[in-house]
């Protein structure tokens, strides 16, 4: 059997935006019969939130969409993620500059904004957790556009 593709999805705290890009991701990944030929994973850059389950805000919105990402933990990025994934997205400029600074460090998979992925335009997923709870559903919006565009590109990459 080949090894499965990994993906990692990065953000700040890894309690919004990337957990519930983990969960869509897995969703769709599910309905295109692909699940079982990847790994996926979601991380932060900082360490604030270490083995905190996502933002009940995030687990709420994510539910109503039928994700369940409550059994998700924070954990922070690590040099070794960058040589094990191959694919690291991010969620914005900022989580690029500071994941990049690990790999100019240490080589392995290049960042990219996970947004690349997307037909939206936007190249940021803005963080919502100082936002209320309109925020959450955008950012639901976003990664799911996104999720599409990167399920198409490993579909190719599988074929």
């Amino acid at each position: 059997m080949n090894d499965p593709v990994r993906i990692l999805f990065v953000c700040l705290g890894n309690i919004c935006r990337s957990p519930s890009a983990e969960g869509v991701f897995r969703r769709i990944a599910r309905e295109h019969g692909l699940l079982d030929r990847l790994e996926v994973d979601s991380c932060g850059t900082g360490s604030w939130h270490i083995g905190k389950p996502p933002d009940a805000r995030a687990m709420e919105a994510a539910s109503r969409r039928g994700i369940d990402i409550s059994d998700l933990r924070a954990r922070q990025i690590s040099e070794q993620d960058l040589d094990r994934f191959d694919y690291v997205l991010v969620m914005d400029r900022q989580n690029l500059a500071d994941v990049r600074a690990i790999w100019r460090q240490n080589g392995g998979t290049e960042p990219e904004l996970f947004l690349g992925y997307s037909k939206t335009g936007r190249d940021e997923v803005p963080d919502p957790y100082f936002g209320g709870e309109d925020g959450f559903e955008q950012v639901l919006d976003l990664i799911e556009d996104a999720a599409r565009g990167l399920i198409a590109d490993i579909r190719g990459q599988l074929a």
